[in-house]
């Protein structure tokens, strides 16, 4: 197995410097789901069923012992073509990936769409990694994310991550299925270090892109959030 810790290329460099995928396969079935779509497109396995990858945390204890990795203080994306909780799925792998990447001096920056699980590796984590949620408004527009956590569970581990446990958080806000979403996300979830703010990239949408990311912006200027816009989004506001 090739080292699991990888630099990602396009949109994906813009979350992070590193990523780490753990399993093949989600149960959440998004319906704009980019890796499903590329698995299917490559004639890779994908179904509704998340398995560690074969061979990773042997792998990952090879990788992390190196020169490179050891005690660097990087920053690990979990992850991108899967999710780091998959619901109704065995997740401690990945615990013990979390645990390999800490003890080894290095932190990570979690994106989930998990449920109750997420909150499980709290104590693993500290004031140097990131917790955060994906926040599209799917439960405003249809089942376009059926298998996964509500809306309303992922806010409250948002909160108990920066509440209690003293975790940087933020919301990923793509890709966008309800603008109001993301309004009201802005305008109420005060536990929320950094709004990253994208668009639709891999499937039509009828949502002017412009207007919303200059709503979307003034509202974070009006209620003092850090965010980031993505170069998508920032495309179209300047078109």
């Amino acid at each position: 197995m090739r080292p699991p810790i990888y630099t990602p290329s396009g949109a994906a460099l813009e979350y992070a410097p590193f990523g780490l995928n753990i399993y093949d396969g989600c149960p959440h079935g998004c319906t704009y789901c980019y890796a499903a779509a590329m698995a299917k497109r490559f004639g890779k396995p994908w179904d509704g069923k998340a398995v560690v990858r074969p061979g990773l945390l042997e792998a990952l204890n090879r990788q992390l012992p190196q020169k490179e990795w050891w005690n660097a203080g990087r920053l690990i994306h979990l992850c991108f073509t899967c999710d780091p909780y998959p619901s109704f799925s065995d997740s401690t792998a990945t615990r013990d990936v979390i645990k390999a990447i800490k003890e080894s001096g290095n932190h990570v920056q979690i994106l989930t769409k998990g449920g109750a699980d997420a909150r499980r590796d709290f104590d693993l984590l500290d004031s140097n990694d990131w917790f955060g949620v994906t926040w599209s408004g799917a439960e405003y527009v249809g089942n376009d994310e059926p298998g996964a956590a509500p809306q309303k569970v992922r806010h409250q581990n948002i909160v108990m991550a920066k509440e209690v446990y003293g975790i940087n958080t933020w919301l990923s806000c793509e890709p966008v299925l309800e603008p109001y979403a993301i309004y009201a996300a802005i305008e109420v979830l005060d536990s929320v270090d950094v709004f990253r703010i994208g668009k639709m990239n891999h499937r039509q949408s009828n949502i002017n892109w412009k207007e919303f990311g200059h709503k979307a912006e003034a509202l974070c200027k009006e209620y003092g959030r850090n965010y980031v816009i993505k170069k998508d989004l920032r495309k179209a506001m300047e078109a």
